[in-house]
Parts: C-alpha cells; sequence; structure tokens
C-alpha cells in the first residue's frame, strides 16, 4: 500500500503541529493513506480529504492528553484507525490494540501499520464481545461514533481493567446520553460518567469524550439481562 500524492491534502494546521511534534511527518504520510487507499476502499469519504487534518487526525489527537504514559490501550471499532491509529502515531510510548469486525478494515489497518512502521500497534479482528476474553484488561479503551453509550458501555468496559477508563468520543448530545444510560452504564460496572473537552485552547470547538472509570468487574449478560428487565 503506496500513499499517493499529496496535492489536494490541505496543509497540517498549527495545531497539528502541537499535537504529533516531531512525528507530524509520519501523521501526514497517515493522512496520505486515508485520503488514497482509505477513499478507494470507502472507509473514508471522497468528500473528506480536504478536511482530514482538522476533522479526524487533529480531533483524535489531542485525546493524547487524557492518556497516562505507556497505557495499554484497546480501540473498539477502528474502522480506518480513527482514534486508535491516530494515538499510536503521536504516543509511541501507548501500547495500542485496534478491534475491527470486517475484513477490508482489518487488512486496511494491518498495511498500514506496516507501512507507518508502528511495532506498538496490534491488529486483531473481531467484534469486541469476542475478544474480550482473549486480551488482558486495558488501562483505557477508546471509541469514536460507535454506538449509543448503554451499548458503547457493554462492549467496551469487559475489555477495560478495573479502574480502567472508557473514553468515548461523542458530539453535542453526550449530556444527554449520560442522562439517559446513567442507570446501564451503573449495571454493566461503570462509575458516573463524566464530560471532558480536549483540545481546549487549540481547537474549536475542543473535542468531546465521555470518561466512564470501570469499577468493578461484571460477568458477561448480567448487565445485560438487568436491562433487558427493567426496559
Amino acid at each position: 500500500m503506496t500513499p499517493g500524492p499529496s496535492s489536494f491534502l490541505a496543509e497540517p494546521p498549527a495545531a497539528a503541529v502541537v499535537v504529533f511534534g516531531d512525528r507530524l511527518e509520519l501523521a501526514g504520510r497517515y493522512a496520505e493513506l486515508l485520503a488514497t487507499d482509505g477513499v478507494v476502499r470507502g472507509l473514508i469519504g471522497p468528500r473528506e480529504a480536504p478536511r482530514l487534518w482538522e476533522r479526524h487526525l487533529v480531533n483524535c489527537g489531542v485525546m493524547a492528553e487524557m492518556i497516562p504514559a505507556g497505557a495499554s490501550v484497546v480501540d473498539v471499532g477502528s474502522g480506518a484507525g480513527l482514534p486508535g491509529l491516530v494515538l499510536a502515531v503521536a504516543r509511541p510510548d501507548l501500547v495500542i490494540t485496534l478491534v475491527e469486525p470486517l475484513a477490508r478494515r482489518t487488512s486496511f489497518l494491518e498495511e498500514a501499520v506496516v507501512v507507518l512502521g508502528l511495532d506498538n500497534v496490534t491488529v486483531v479482528r473481531g467484534r469486541a464481545e469476542e475478544v474480550a476474553g482473549r486480551l488482558p484488561g486495558a488501562d483505557v479503551v477508546t471509541a469514536r461514533a460507535v454506538a449509543a453509550l448503554d451499548k458503547l458501555a457493554g462492549w467496551c468496559l469487559p475489555l477495560a481493567s478495573v479502574g480502567g477508563r472508557l473514553l468515548a468520543m461523542k458530539g453535542s448530545s453526550a449530556a444527554e446520553e449520560i442522562a439517559e444510560h446513567a442507570a446501564a452504564v451503573k449495571a454493566l460496572g461503570g462509575g458516573t460518567a463524566s464530560i471532558r473537552l480536549c483540545g481546549g485552547g487549540l481547537i474549536d470547538p475542543p473535542t468531546t469524550v465521555v470518561e466512564i472509570v470501570k469499577e468493578r468487574h461484571v460477568v458477561p449478560g448480567r448487565g445485560a439481562a438487568k436491562r433487558s428487565r427493567r426496559g
């Protein structure tokens, strides 16, 4: 998988220099992959190419400020690698596992890992609920635009260690989701969800992240059963 011409890509904004530092060139190579092979394979819409930096790379990269040094990270529903590959580029100290069920997406991710030389990344094909028992508990589980918060917690919290955190990128309805799904999140072993704004003063608007700490382990299926009886 060879990056194509980047003439149609916008120049990296000043915020990208802050987020990626001396790995800005590597981030640019990933942007090229997204704008070429990512578009051809249907992972990124063709209209996204001119705004890849601000809408995708920087928007995801600012999440790195919430992740401690040397943390293990599992990215659920990685798709084209957002935010998992972005975090791997920005933070080589992290140990990242990308979980993605679709073959065409995992193929892209595996090839991107090789092209970018990311030795801190492993790609696992499967659904989150299928791989939960196969992976060690992570310090951080990330997800972007995957599902409503109750479903997302059900998929992601089993992948976190007790005391670990789910960091879910959300939009303007984050507060409403938190209120609506608070009981479900608690039944799944999560604590009270909170909203964190990442990249404040760097990007406008900042990235909205819902943070949930895993407070206890829940036997798979029991949380879902409780929600079904209540529903």
